[in-house]
């Protein structure tokens, strides 16, 4: 199986939107299913961009959630670390 850098995948759709999907695969010597592949790629990582850009406050409320999880998780690494250290010291 052949490996495509993201470079060229970028500049073979762009081609692909010029000139078309199977003039674009016979251009670049790709299979066309490839090409189909990675055009529905795209299309489905920027639905999940605007989904994401489309409600802030549910990121705002996983945000805060995550905050207070790891705020949580530091504290108690705090009192472990204030435990080992007392420990230590005897």
């Amino acid at each position: 199986m052949k490996r495509y850098d993201k470079d060229f995948r970028e500049q073979a759709l762009r081609l692909s939107d010029e000139v078309g999907l199977k003039k674009a695969a016979e251009k670049l010597g790709i299979v066309y299913a490839t090409l189909s592949d990675w055009r529905k790629q795209r299309v489905k990582n920027s639905k999940s961009t605007k989904e994401a850009a489309i409600n802030p406050v549910d990121e705002i409320a996983r945000l805060k959630k995550e905050n207070a999880d790891l705020q949580k998780a530091n504290s108690i690494l705090k009192d472990a670390l204030g435990f080992f250290v007392e420990d230590r010291k005897r």
